[in-house]
């Protein structure tokens, strides 16, 4: 276990949790975690943007036991000054924020759920939704739908077309309270349930969450087509090209 116990600035009063132990399916067993792009692994540029928020008192990252000295190498080498603690996951993704939860400060009033694989989250789409989380106690980042979005049955027919002004595609971070998290996932627990994502479990608690409009940078790197999509996005954002190691 890796730890950093530098004390933060006075005005952090949120810990994030990094999420960082998926087994990368969808990527053909690559750890899409430690793929580079332009340089600069995947989860380090995603662990960088957290680094830059002034609100962000601490970061815990679970992640597979495999890659924790990997990783414990690499924020010694980007100088992460953030990261506490780095703890291996579970075998599903709530199972492993559970035991990010575990790691928190006691004093943090808010809890930021992120995923490892989105490298390019604004620090200041970060610092609007831990606002909004303040004042709602849950809210959560994504972007309205560019596309129509189309239900099926379990036999791929077309049944329903939800009104597309009211979708949006949500992403990460994911900001609560940390009573109100506790709350929601002891009661997941007790039902024998195992959510994919933070808000469906709040909202399986019946606690509304604020949806705050990101950045459509915000992609999550899931299949090697997004590899090159995140190659565009740093060119463009970067202003020249840059290729992905």
């Amino acid at each position: 276990m890796f730890v950093n116990r530098k004390k933060s600035a006075k005005d952090a009063d949120t810990s994030v949790i990094v999420v960082a132990a998926g087994n990368a399916a969808r990527m053909g067993g690559i750890d899409k975690q430690f793929i580079c792009i332009g340089g600069v692994p995947v989860l380090i540029r995603s662990l960088q943007s957290f680094e830059a928020c002034p609100s962000i008192r601490e970061t815990i990252v679970v992640t597979k036991e495999e890659t924790i000295p990997a990783l414990q190498q690499m924020a010694a080498e980007y100088q992460l000054q953030k990261i506490r603690t780095i703890v291996t996951g579970g075998k599903t993704r709530q199972q492993s924020v559970e035991r990010g939860m575990r790691e928190i400060f006691k004093e943090s009033g808010l809890v930021a759920i992120h995923d490892g694989a989105r490298p390019f989250v604004l620090p200041e789409d970060i610092e609007a939704c831990i606002a909004a989380a303040r004042q709602s106690g849950a809210a959560a980042l994504g972007v309205p739908a560019k596309d129509t979005i189309k239900q099926v049955d379990n036999q791929g027919r077309i049944i329903a077309t939800p009104e597309r002004q009211s979708l949006y595609l949500a992403q990460t971070p994911q900001v609560f309270s940390v009573s109100v998290y506790k709350n929601a996932m002891a009661k997941a627990r007790a039902a024998g349930l195992d959510f994919t994502d933070d808000c469906q479990l709040l909202e399986y608690a019946g606690i509304p969450v604020q949806m705050i409009k990101g950045s459509y940078s915000n992609i999550k790197i899931t299949t090697p087509e997004d590899l090159a999509i995140a190659a565009g996005l740093l060119a463009y954002q970067s202003g020249w090209e840059e290729g992905i190691e």
